[in-house]
């Protein structure tokens, strides 16, 4: 692999399943090799992009010329799915990860494709923060208390019954000691980040990305105290599948990685001591966020803007109204 200390290596996460998106990683990959920066694409991804443009030929594979450990930073453009993807793909270094919107919702991007050569140039600059979001470390034991998959989630990691018309038969444990049991098709334990994502839809709280906490939400449980939790990021919470369980279960993280999960099997879920890391260009208030992303209504709203003419600052918003 190289090493040349002397030139910047820049991840560049992008599919050829769309036109633009195929469009913009040309632009990307332009201007950075403009700037002196080396793009870097992943195995899968430059086959993807050869097939339809011959001229993504020679960049740098990931992997094949430059370890991971290389990369200064990760430029996504896509969704969230491709995002978290892309969290995958640097997982074993440092380098953090900065979303350009191609998709719709878009909760992990940071900006939206019209300000794509904005972003690029400020990547170049180093003028960018980065922000450190809890993950998840997921661990499947047997009957024995034997680990025997280990993975780690940024969203979610949800125990799912395997069978349409089975039932998981699970137990809820938080720090070692036994919640409640109950007939359920799953849960979901999520992070802050991945609140606004399955844990939404849920049913579950959405959490901001500043608090240090993990939720807990069963899904269509047969039970009178199936109600969502949130814990502290101290806490380490297990899934049980019952061995009495008529089914079997699957485990799922953030929706890419998975395992089968036999009756007695035990899903422990505590937080990472390795974050994932996003970089941010612009300090934009995770409240103003998801009135954009969920097209809130906010009309008749009359805040600090309608006697000072402007909306509070990051700073501002912290004190008291």
């Amino acid at each position: 692999m190289n090493n040349a200390d002397d030139e910047r290596s820049i991840l560049v996460v992008a599919h050829a399943h769309r036109d633009d998106t195929v469009i913009a990683a040309e632009r990307v990959v332009s201007a950075l090799r403009s700037s002196g920066a080396r793009p870097v694409i992943a195995p899968d991804d430059r086959d993807e992009l050869v097939a339809v443009r011959p001229s993504f030929a020679d960049v740098a594979v990931l992997g094949r010329d430059i370890a991971v450990t290389e990369i200064e930073l990760a430029i996504v453009l896509g969704g969230d799915g491709t995002i978290l993807r892309a969290a995958e793909l640097v997982r074993d270094g440092t380098a953090p990860v900065l979303g350009i919107n191609m998709g719709h919702v878009g909760f992990l991007a940071e900006i939206e494709r019209d300000d794509m050569d904005a972003a690029v140039r400020r990547v170049i600059e180093r003028d960018y923060d980065v922000e450190e979001r809890l993950a998840l470390q997921v661990r499947v034991k047997d009957t024995v208390d034997s680990v025997i998959y280990e993975t780690w989630a940024l969203n979610e990691a949800t125990v799912e019954k395997a069978s349409r018309e089975r039932m998981l038969e699970v137990v809820i444990e938080v720090d070692g000691r036994p919640l409640s049991t109950f007939g359920c098709d799953g849960v979901v334990i999520s992070t802050p980040t991945g609140s606004t994502a399955y844990n939404f839809s849920a049913g579950g709280p959405v959490i901001w990305p500043t608090v240090q906490a993990i939720s807990v939400v069963p899904l269509s449980a047969h039970a009178l105290f199936a109600k969502p939790l949130v814990v502290g990021p101290e806490h380490a919470v297990a899934i049980e599948v019952l061995e009495h369980t008529n089914g079997t279960g699957i485990l799922w993280c953030d929706g890419r990685r998975s395992h089968d999960l036999p009756p007695g099997a035990r899903v422990v879920v505590r937080r990472s001591d390795r974050p994932v890391r996003l970089a941010r260009l612009h300090p934009a208030q995770f409240t103003d966020r998801l009135v954009r992303k969920f097209r809130l209504p906010v009309e008749g709203w009359r805040g600090p803007a309608a006697i000072t003419g402007t909306l509070p600052t990051q700073a501002s918003a912290e004190l008291p109204l």
